[in-house]
């Protein structure tokens, strides 16, 4: 990568949690990276504060100004491309992108899913596992691409199914896991070690390995 530090926009909907854990590790020295905007579609969004309480850049970008989504999409990438970013994070950005906008980004623009895809793709996810019986859960960084949940994946972390867990204790491990993964991913990216290759995930060139999208605190 020509630059010294990654030029990150990070899209958000709501509180930022995920975004938080990154301008943490940020802060830690332990990406090397920066997070150059913050972009909203709710003007409410508890994350924008996060963002202006160290000195990030804002904005809001709504979509009940437009009426079809590839309009707000268009406007959204305008936006984002004032920036100039190296990489777009999705952060708990609740809107369902067009093919138009993931194309325009594709291979740097990468998102977090509360599953252990290719399960459980879309909503409520902590619900569905344990209506499944599934034996684990987790989260899962992947590169976004044009099909919802289903981009190649970067990076996982797990957690065990107990017999007592419910749906909100599900929720909190499972957050704790992606405040760990989503950085972790962001910081290979930053040095310039992911890439995309149609489908596939390159770490350093080549297909990374399944033991290496396997979160184990490196």
């Amino acid at each position: 990568m020509a630059r010294d530090r990654c030029r990150i926009v990070v899209l958000i909907s709501g509180n930022g949690s995920n975004l938080q854990a990154i301008i943490d590790a940020i802060a830690a020295q332990q990406i090397a990276a920066e997070v150059v905007a913050v972009i909203s579609n709710k003007a409410d969004a508890y994350g924008l504060q996060r963002a202006q309480t160290v000195g990030i850049a804002t904005r809001v970008v709504s979509n009940t100004d437009y009426q079809a989504r590839e309009k707000y999409d268009l406007a959204l990438m305008a936006c984002i491309d004032e920036f100039n970013p190296d990489l777009i994070v999705l952060a708990g950005f609740m809107r369902i992108l067009s093919n138009g906008f993931v194309e325009h980004y594709r291979g740097r623009l990468i998102n977090i899913h509360p599953s252990l895809l290719p399960r459980h793709k879309g909503l409520h996810t902590h619900r569905r596992v344990l209506e499944a019986g599934d034996r684990e859960h987790g989260a899962t960084v992947h590169f976004v691409t044009p099909e919802l949940d289903s981009g190649p994946v970067i990076l996982q972390g797990k957690t065990p199914i107990h017999p007592a867990d419910t749906e909100q204790g599900l929720a909190q491990r499972v957050h704790e896991i992606e405040h760990q993964i989503y950085p972790q991913a962001i910081k290979w990216f930053a040095a310039g070690h992911l890439s995309l290759a149609g489908h596939t995930v390159l770490f350093d060139q080549q297909p990374i390995k399944p033991e290496q999208q396997l979160y184990s605190g490196r």
